[in-house]
């Protein structure tokens, strides 16, 4: 088996296979909602969606820069705001991961393990680096999204008032 192949499978279990390390990220996706998504259960932690709208934009910057675009990322870039609180958006922010996902993982699969010890132009790290670090941050962001989940789930419900 190829580098390359070795490293779209390990794109592809973080994402939604067989992770080892336990859930995918889609995995943990499956059935919050868009209120859940975007509420802030940790003092200072970011929320569900903002780490996916997160781990969306990091690997259309990876893509970008295996297509030997140089990107500087700004702060806005980096962390995408949440404008709007509904499902459909919440959707379309899970579906921008997934399509985020596809776009690289297409990049990639063009790639050949000869070039994998090249610089894309404007960074310091190879491909192989870029890569196993996209690998790395999703895995990264999907323990957080794991923590705040659990926190969303057990948060306290407020009393209704008896009247």
């Amino acid at each position: 088996m190829s580098e390359i192949r070795r490293i779209v499978n390990q794109m592809d279990r973080a994402l939604s296979g067989d992770a080892w390390h336990g859930p995918s990220l889609l995995s943990l996706l499956d059935g919050v909602s868009a209120e859940d998504a975007s509420t802030h259960p940790i003092a200072g932690a970011h929320s569900i969606w903002e780490l996916v709208l997160h781990v969306a934009a990091w690997q259309t910057i990876a893509e970008r820069r295996l297509l030997d675009e140089i990107v500087n990322v700004t702060t806005e870039m980096d962390w995408p705001p949440v404008w709007e609180v509904s499902e459909a958006e919440w959707d379309r922010a899970v579906e921008k991961l997934v399509e985020s996902s596809a776009r690289l993982r297409k990049v990639v699969e063009t790639l050949s393990d000869d070039q994998l010890d090249s610089r894309p132009p404007g960074t310091n790290d190879s491909r192989y680096v870029l890569l196993h670090g996209v690998v790395q941050h999703n895995l990264y962001h999907a323990g957080q999204i794991a923590i705040l989940k659990k926190a969303v789930q057990e948060r306290p419900v407020a009393k209704k008032k008896e009247a």
